[in-house]
């Protein structure tokens, strides 16, 4: 069902997003490959490389959405991690069949035009999950 990690979602506060980005680009030496917002979801995203997967940070748009959220509650830091599927209409099928409780009953677009659900956090041992399905050209 699930092809490899994808991604880890990293929280961070809007204002410090440009340092974050440093911190991994300049420090880490990982490689930006993309920088998008996501109004779906509500939050700026950034990935870079590391190897065949990624590192996403998050920053929200506003104070109403689930990063936003997120922060007030917890602060910065892991926020979620992210399966790749290829087939992720039976992948959430076959988790709801199997008792998960899933935030998206139906995949909605992410970032890079792929599509994406999120499984609830007390299904998964309180990790948020994602599961991602990249966009096929």
């Amino acid at each position: 069902m699930f092809d490899r990690i994808d991604h880890l979602g990293i929280a961070v506060a809007p204002e410090d997003l440009d340092e974050q980005i440093a911190l991994y680009r300049d420090t880490f030496g990982f490689e930006l490959v993309h920088r998008e917002t996501v109004e779906s979801q509500g939050v700026e995203a950034v990935l870079f490389d590391v190897g065949e997967n990624h590192v996403e940070l998050i920053a929200p748009l506003g104070p109403d959405t689930g990063v936003a959220k997120f922060l007030a509650k917890n602060g910065p830091g892991l926020h979620h991690v992210a399966y790749q599927t290829q087939d992720i209409d039976q992948a959430i099928a076959t988790l709801e069949q199997r008792g998960v409780t899933m935030i998206d009953r139906e995949a909605r677009v992410g970032i890079r035009n792929s599509r994406v659900a999120f499984l609830h956090p007390k299904s998964t041992g309180k990790v948020l999950t994602e599961l991602t399905e990249p966009a096929h050209h």
